[in-house]
């Protein structure tokens, strides 16, 4: 029965580290849009929990992949600051594609929160597959 137990600890630390990889993930990325999610989230803005939700998946397919590949927890925490950069490279696209995003968003514009998540995603999904090695 023991043996079933044995991969708890490793379980734990690379989760707990995952959900302050998270964390800070979502610090940036608030801080970096100019309107507030969470605002307009609790608001009922779709186009806000949209392009969140796409950036927030979009950061995460790539942690679970540096998770399941990573050698060790130095390696995950590396991986998961790529994740973060590669994340920010997405905000970016995204901006520099839409003109006007973040106004379009705080508006609720449905359209420009699916671009913007959707970039997002797309972002992650490309980055979660490099990181299988």
């Amino acid at each position: 029965m023991m043996d079933y137990l044995a991969g708890i600890p490793a379980f734990l630390g690379y989760f707990a580290i995952g959900m302050i990889a998270f964390a800070v993930f979502t610090g940036i990325y608030t801080a970096l849009t100019p309107h507030k999610e969470v605002e307009l989230i609790r608001g009922g803005n779709l186009a806000a929990v949209t392009a969140f939700l796409g950036a927030l998946l979009g950061f995460s397919l790539p942690l679970a992949s540096a998770a399941a590949n990573s050698v060790s927890v130095f390696d995950y925490v590396i991986w998961a600051i790529i994740g973060i950069l590669a994340q920010i490279l997405a905000f970016f696209i995204a901006n520099f594609t839409m003109q006007r995003l973040h106004e379009k968003i705080t508006n609720g514009d449905i359209a420009a929160g699916i671009w913007g998540g959707g970039i997002a995603l797309a972002v992650g999904i490309l980055n979660a597959a490099c990181m299988t090695y």
